[in-house]
Parts: C-alpha cells; structure tokens; sequence
C-alpha cells in the first residue's frame, strides 16, 4: 500500500505542473526572458525603452523623463532645475575650479535623458519625443527604431547633438515612414559626412516640417536638398516648412535650392538665414520668384506630358464610341506612323501662349473630347478639373495621371510663348523667405523688388514675409525701404494692425 501511494504522488506533481503550463503563469511569478526581436512593445515609453535596452544588454541605461503637455517642469519632474538654474549651477560649479567632465559626470542633470511630452494624463499619448546633448548609438538607433512604431500619438521628433551617422539616419527613416501621426522632424547640430539629410524630403516622405539647423550643409549637401525639393519628374508635395539656418551654404548652394523651387508647389516657409548666400546666389532665388524661361530639358519634359495628355485622351474618344460588346482594336503600325505627323503639329502648336478669352486651337483636340452625358447634363469646364465628385447621382474621377497633370507647374495653362522660349510663373506659392544674416549687398535688392512687384500685380499669392536684415548694406537704402514697405502692405498681420488702429481712431 505505501509502494502504490509513493508512486500516485509524483503522478499527482505531473499533472498539476500540466495545469499550470495551461492556465498560465500567477503574477508573482516572473516573466520568461524574451528576446530584443519578439518584445512587443507597449507604447509606454517608460516601460519599453528600458526594458528593450536592457535586452541589447545596455549598461548605462539613459533615463526616461516624462510631462504632460503645457505643464511646467516641477509639477511633473519634482525638484529638476529649469534651463537658468541649469546654467546658473554650472556656472558657479565652474568657477570653483571643478572641471567640465567631472561636473558632468557627477550632476544627474547632465546625465543622458530621452524627453517624452505627453498629450495627456494616459502615459500612452506620448507626442514630442526629445534627445538632447547624447549620442545615439547603433543600439539606441535599433531601440528607437523598435519602439517609435508604437507611439500612434507622435508628431514630433528631435534630435539636438545627438551624433548622428548616415547609417543611423537612413536606418531612422525607414522608421519615421511607419509612424503614422509623425509629421515633424528636427535633427540640428549634426553634421553628416555624407550629407544624406536630403532622404528626409524623398518624394514619399509624409513630413510636413522639417529642421536642419546647424548641421554643416554645404553646397553639395544643399544640391541634394534642391533636388529632393523638386526635378522635372518628381518633386515634395507635403514638406510645408524647411529650416536650413546657421549651415554654410553658398552661392552655389542657394542657385540648388533655387533650382529646386522652380517646380515645388507645397513649401510655404523656407529659412536660409545665418549662411554664406551672396549676390549671385540671391539673384538666382529673386529669379524663381519672378516668371522664368524654361530650360531645355524643362521643355522636353512639358512636351512629353503633352503628348501623354493626347493619348491618354484619345484611348478615352476609343472607349466612349466603341459598342459595349467591343473593345477598342490595337492600332496598327502604318497608322501610328501616320499619326505621328499630327500629334509633332499638335504639341507645336500647344507650346503658343494661352488667351484668357478663348481656348487655343492646338488644346482642341486633347480637351474638347466628348464625354459620356449622364441623364441630368454634360461634364465639362471647371467640373472636369476635380479629382472625384458626384454629378446626377454618377460618380465621376479622374485617372491619377489626369490629377497628376493638374498640380505639374509644367502644364501651367498661363504659360506664355515669348521670342522662342516658354515663360512659366515664378513660385507664388512661397510665403516666407528667410534671407538674414548673409552677405547680400545692394546689387541684387532690385530683383527682389521686382519680384516683389510682379507677385502684387499677379494676384495669385507670393511672399508675404521676406527677412533681409544683418546682409552687407544699409538699412536706409532705397531698394530696400521700398521692399519692406511692400512686405508691409502684403503681411497679414500688418494689415489688421493698421485696420484696427483706424477702428480705434474712428471710435475715439
């Protein structure tokens, strides 16, 4: 009997450690450990970025400091010193003979910290995340990368001085594209050997703002920003505002940027304060801001989207007359050859300047195509310009290469024919341009102004804020008291300060 119940006890452990693996674990016991890979984070910060770092085995663990939006520092971090007293400790400590590094090895306040803002009281709101004065290493770039998906609130992102590589940069991007509500990005004081900051403005980037302060940009690396801004064949549609102050960007810099303003439709703020722009590059951004020839390669690019225009609208002259029963037969090679003559006469003829009173003949074809009627009425006119409305109870869209066409300044349908060269409207989309602190001299004020000028008269927008001061001439000169007093008249602001001193006068 004692042999049978020695045995039934084991047999009683094997069962209840069965159960247990299928109930699970008690909440005392421990976690299993996991690995870096299948952690699944949170979307707290204070949880997941310690524990992921404690999985790439990360000795000195940077703290996680959190507050709420809009709250000061001491209702949320306790006895934390402000910025002053900050500067004001060191300072003093300074004075009394103790070294830098000692100071900073010893001070909790100089110690690595990443900065969360929180949107709220849920420490799943987290919307500003901040790195300020520490390297980010490549664990930290993979910790980073690991976690910032999770953050479904972040909008914006900062890295101040945080050493920043190329790899660590293009490996940061490829996150950034997963982060939903992530809109704004500043990385200053970061220099990168490769200049790669220009893949933060990739056509398919969804930023709309974007700092580069302080990062050593030069000419090369401001070539590659102007490219990224905009090409005959590609260009930013989201990027809203553009700091490139304090970098050393030159005259030739600037003419890239320049070059990249020509065709970019969506930048409204643009700061090249703090370089090294002189007359030259200055003259080259005047210019994009007036109406501007365009270059051959311009040209044969306009030409080209023409001739895909006409063909995308006689495909759809074949589908509409064709029987429902019936697709549209391919065309044989005689016959395209035969086209061809008339398609050559068709984009001469679309390159002359458009009249404001009636279309011009060569448009004929491409645009008066006859559209099926739906049973209330016709489509046309401005109708036809929307990407997808409803008209009689029919949906109506446009193919992507229709809505494409209507946002490419190339197709501008105020383009003018003069002395063999297309003129395009200069960028009024523009609404800020930061120019302080350079070297521009009264040579190239006047093409400012005319700039200036031309934009008043258009009507379509243009700058309203033109910064010029700290350059190389006299605040009192003549060119440049006109330019203000036409940013005056322009900015908005100024404008309701001027009406409301009226009311004032009037009511007084």
């Amino acid at each position: 009997m004692l042999r049978k119940k020695q045995k039934q006890k084991p047999e009683k452990a094997n069962t209840e450690d069965e159960a247990s693996k299928s109930i699970g674990q008690t909440p005392n016991e421990k976690l299993p450990i996991q690995t870096f890979d299948k952690y699944q984070c949170s979307g707290d910060v204070e949880i997941d970025f310690p524990q992921l770092c404690a999985l790439l085995d990360i000795k000195d663990i940077p703290a996680v400091s959190t507050k709420q939006r809009g709250a000061s520092n001491t209702e949320t971090e306790g006895a934390e010193p402000s910025k002053k007293e900050l500067i004001l400790i060191f300072l003093t400590l300074l004075a009394k003979g103790t070294s830098k590094c000692t100071l900073i090895a010893a001070s909790p306040w100089f110690k690595p910290r990443l900065h969360v803002e929180l949107d709220n009281e849920d420490n799943l709101s987290a919307k500003n995340l901040k790195i300020y004065g520490w390297k980010v290493d490549e664990q930290i770039a993979r910790v980073l990368e690991k976690m910032l998906p999770s953050l479904s609130r972040l909008q914006n992102l900062q890295f101040w001085q945080a050493g920043l590589t190329d790899e660590t940069v293009l490996s940061l991007l490829n996150t950034i594209s997963l982060c939903s509500n992530l809109s704004s990005v500043t990385l200053e004081g970061n220099p990168l050997p490769e200049q790669s900051f220009h893949l933060l403005l990739s056509e398919d980037s969804l930023l709309t703002h974007l700092s580069l302060r302080n990062n050593r940009i030069g000419d090369e690396g401001a070539r590659l920003i102007g490219s990224a801004l905009s090409t005959t064949r590609s260009a930013n549609k989201n990027l809203l505002s553009l700091n490139l102050s304090f970098n050393s960007i030159g005259d030739a810099g600037a003419a890239h940027i320049a070059q990249g303003l020509r065709l970019n439709r969506a930048l409204l703020f643009l700061s090249l304060s703090n370089n090294q722009i002189g007359d030259t590059g200055a003259a080259h951004l005047a210019t994009t801001l007036d109406k501007f020839a365009l270059t051959h390669e311009e040209v044969v690019e306009r030409r080209k989207l023409l001739l895909e225009r006409a063909q995308s609208s006689t495909v759809e002259v074949d589908l509409d007359q064709s029987p429902p029963d019936q697709l549209p037969s391919v065309p044989s090679s005689s016959s395209l050859s035969g086209s061809k003559g008339k398609k050559k006469e068709a984009l001469k003829k679309a390159e002359k300047p458009v009249s404001t009173k009636e279309n011009p003949k060569p448009n004929k074809k491409p645009t008066e195509v006859k559209v099926p009627q739906s049973k209330g009425g016709k489509l046309g006119g401005k109708e036809r310009q929307q990407p997808a409305r409803e008209q009689d109870g029919c949906n109506i869209s446009l193919t992507e290469q229709q809505v494409e066409e209507m946002v490419s300044p190339l197709l501008d349908q105020s383009a003018q024919c003069r002395n063999g060269e297309i003129i395009l409207p200069g960028n009024t989309t523009l609404t800020s341009l930061n120019l302080a602190g350079n070297r521009i001299t009264e040579e190239s004020l006047p093409l400012f102004l005319k700039s200036l000028q031309m934009q008043g008269h258009g009507g379509g927008g243009g700058l309203l804020r033109l910064c010029l001061q700290r350059n190389c001439f006299p605040s009192d000169c003549e060119c440049y008291v006109k330019i203000q007093e036409l940013m005056k008249l322009a900015d908005p602001l100024e404008k309701s300060n001027s009406e409301l001193t009226e009311e004032e006068r009037q009511g007084a």
